[in-house]
């Protein structure tokens, strides 16, 4: 009974197309959810691809560019310091570290670098961002130009509403099912490697993107909104490409390259994604439809679906408008979502203070 209340009509499908209308016959094949089936397979297969793609192209092409990993000073094996960094915190407060002074005999200094070094230890080196970046850039660049071959002669691409056209009965095309099983199985595959990955700070945001962009396109295959589908698939996919390449090229050192890729990318992304997909693409599915059908639950469900993605824009927007400021007046360093490695001294925060005594005090977070 749960699955008959799960795959019932009117959650689907509009009125009065009921699942038996979409039965493949007379030369048109439909969209089932059997066919999705395939995906985790071939995520896994993608998975595999990437660990060949990173050591026989990524990795030289690194070397070829210059990127090399900082090299960075070990501390010694504590076994005090490391429980505390294991099992409490990473950044201890300014009570603790008097508390680890007292029991090892050290300064506070010393203790504060050991915390530095430790963490310096654990953040992933430039080779592997670039491997990670470089991985991504390929991807979403044969994804796209796999979109526009997919498209570029479909009628929809150039008029939106022939979106609707005949919708619910719109036979399932074979660059469509390859296009949305390639893609779908891509951000399955992110899901499966995120634990590997490298963790930035929009790292539930990304696991959020992931799982609305994995439930949007499930459920538009089911529903037959695969033509939107691919619209929406194309206009994400095109700013990535540039994104990963500027990450490229900045941890390569190449920094007026990056920077002019990236400043490139942030005209793209604030076109695409907070002008083309709110004005163009969901007003096609919250407007258009009401011209040829009745509103549903799908309906309501594949729009908020669709507003849960721009909400996500418009946070990424944000961050890429701060760091276009600070490229502006010359403070760009890196990515804002990056957690940046810290200097082995002591960071901004932390100062030394002379006395006229000569005698030096460590003043840390204002203390």
């Amino acid at each position: 009974m749960l699955t008959e209340w799960f795959w019932w009509d009117r959650l689907w499908l509009p009125k009065p197309v009921t699942w038996a209308d979409l039965q493949d016959g007379e030369g048109r094949v439909y969209a089932r959810v059997s066919h999705l089936y395939i995906i985790i397979p071939i995520a896994v297969l993608l998975l595999g691809l990437r660990t060949f793609y990173e050591r026989l192209i990524a990795v030289p092409l690194a070397h070829a560019l210059g990127v090399k990993d900082k090299v960075r000073l070990r501390e010694s094996h504590n076994p005090v310091l490391e429980k505390y960094y294991n099992t409490h915190s990473k950044h201890p407060t300014q009570e603790d570290i008097k508390g680890a002074c007292k029991k090892l005999g050290w300064s506070e200094r010393q203790v504060e670098r050991w915390f530095r070094r430790r963490r310096n230890q654990d953040r992933p080196g430039v080779q592997k961002k670039f491997k990670e970046a470089s991985w991504r850039f390929a991807f979403y660049l044969l994804s796209s130009i796999g979109g526009v071959l997919a498209l570029h002669d479909k009628p929809w691409f150039y008029d939106l509403r022939e979106v609707w056209a005949g919708y619910p009965k719109q036979s399932l095309l074979d660059s469509q099912y390859w296009y949305y099983i390639i893609e779908m199985s891509f951000y399955g595959s992110l899901l499966f490697s995120v634990a590997a990955d490298i963790k930035r700070k929009d790292f539930k945001e990304q696991l959020v993107h992931h799982w609305a962009t994995l439930t949007l396109l499930s459920f538009s295959w089911c529903a037959n909104y695969i033509r939107i589908g691919t619209l929406v698939m194309l206009v994400h996919d095109t700013s990535d490409v540039l994104l990963e390449s500027a990450k490229m090229f900045n941890y390569a050192g190449w920094k007026t390259t990056c920077n002019s890729i990236f400043v490139f990318f942030a005209l793209v992304f604030m076109v695409t994604r907070l002008v083309i997909f709110p004005f163009w693409l969901i007003h096609c599915t919250w407007v258009s439809p009401l011209d040829h059908f009745e509103p549903f639950f799908g309906y309501y469900f594949f729009n908020v679906m669709l507003v849960v993605l721009l909400l996500l824009h418009v946070f990424w927007a944000s961050l890429i408008l701060r760091m276009v400021k600070k490229f502006l007046f010359g403070n760009l360093k890196g990515d804002e979502r990056s957690d940046e490695e810290e200097d082995e001294e002591g960071t901004e925060e932390e100062q030394t203070h002379i006395h006229s005594n000569g005698s030096v005090t460590r003043l840390s977070n204002g203390h």
